[in-house]
């Protein structure tokens, strides 16, 4: 599909800098299939049914932002760093700024005094759009505290060019299921949830289980190409465990709906699940690269922000609801300000009926 397609014109003033306070006092724009309704995320659990199961990202972000030097004949040249996979205990992928500038086998140094416990790593392998592999200097754990000592929060460009991460950061980018260390972005629409929320999706009658997705840094990055079929997905790693498995088996036999809580949580169900919706355990690598026409096994409610024009996360949505349709959401959720992106408002999405290119569109004035 020509990937503008799914292009928009969004105001910069609609992009979120900072987090709703509290995180559930948000606003959610409730798609059903024949109509939109204005809420807060604190609303979420009157959409929900006894038997629904809520799946949510459980990874938990690192300080992946790394700045060093590359020192080459006496001449030094600064370099950001963002890692985006780890490949193994000293090995990451990362995107580097400004690439071109930095050749194989040659060091980038984090600490440039270099002491005992100071921080480098050597570039093993270089490929397009600035990505390179790292060997570093320390390994396991140790290079896990390494990036925590010397790493800041990976907020994604939209805010940082607005403004530079500070120590509210740490806890406003980590969701309230964070606990398995590895992601560089965080699960966005996970940010949204509270204890309370959480406490009335339980009393509601639904349940609340975790996956695991680390988020990459190719989250952020534009599609450059000018077709959907030539769009490059980077891998991540993600994992469903048994006992998750056994509980959504047990979700469609009575009846109940899945709701995925982010696009990163649809990703993982939808590699997970087998071509008759139903699943056992999984782990590994996933570059599932969603677009209109994608016919869903797992999903049947998405909840999740709202996302850049010419995404790949603009092109799930538009594969869940119908392109068409989602176009419309957007043109309304601008008109009546919503906030977007990572820190901006959600949106619950009703899959449609098929999954189809365009789908039903709505008016121009939805109620």
């Amino acid at each position: 599909m020509n990937v503008d397609l799914f292009d928009f014109e969004l105001p910069d003033s609609r992009i979120a800098l900072r987090p709703a306070s509290p995180r559930d006092s948000a606003r959610m724009l409730v798609v059903e299939p024949r109509r939109v309704l204005d809420h807060r995320i604190a609303d979420l659990a009157g959409f929900l049914r006894p038997g629904d199961v809520v799946v949510a990202n459980d990874t938990k972000v690192i300080p992946a932002r790394l700045v060093g030097v590359r020192i080459r004949d006496g001449h030094q040249a600064r370099m950001t760093v963002t890692l985006h996979k780890r490949e193994g205990l000293d090995r990451w992928r990362a995107f580097v700024k400004p690439a071109k500038k930095l050749h194989l086998d040659e060091s980038v140094l984090f600490d440039p005094g270099q002491t005992a416990d100071g921080l480098s790593a050597r570039v093993v392998e270089k490929a397009d759009g600035g990505e390179v592999v790292f060997v570093f200097n320390h390994s396991g754990a140790a290079l896990d505290s390494a990036i925590a000592e010397w790493g800041s929060m990976p907020l994604p460009p939209y805010i940082a060019t607005h403004r530079a991460e500070d120590d509210a950061d740490r806890h406003d980018y980590q969701t309230l299921f964070a606990t398995h260390e590895g992601a560089v972005a965080a699960p966005t629409a996970g940010l949204h949830f509270t204890p309370e929320v959480k406490a009335a999706i339980e009393r509601c009658g639904a349940s609340v289980i975790t996956v695991t997705l680390h988020v990459g840094a190719g989250t952020f990055l534009p599609v450059k190409a000018g077709d959907t079929a030539d769009h490059r997905m980077h891998s991540e790693w993600g994992s469903l465990t048994s006992k998750a498995a056994d509980i959504l088996n047990d979700c469609r036999k009575r009846g109940g709906r899945i709701v995925a809580v982010g696009t990163t949580s649809l990703r993982v169900l939808e590699t997970a699940a087998k071509p008759d919706g139903s699943f056992e355990a999984w782990q590994g690598d996933t570059a599932i690269f969603i677009t209109p026409g994608y016919r869903f096994k797992a999903v049947d409610l998405l909840f999740t922000n709202f996302h850049l024009p010419r995404s790949t996360l603009f092109m799930l949505v538009s594969a869940f609801c119908g392109l068409e349709r989602m176009q419309a959401v957007y043109r309304y959720a601008i008109e009546q300000n919503y906030r977007f992106y990572s820190y901006g408002d959600a949106c619950l999405l009703y899959r449609a009926a098929h999954d189809a290119r365009g789908g039903d569109a709505l008016s121009e004035n939805p109620s």
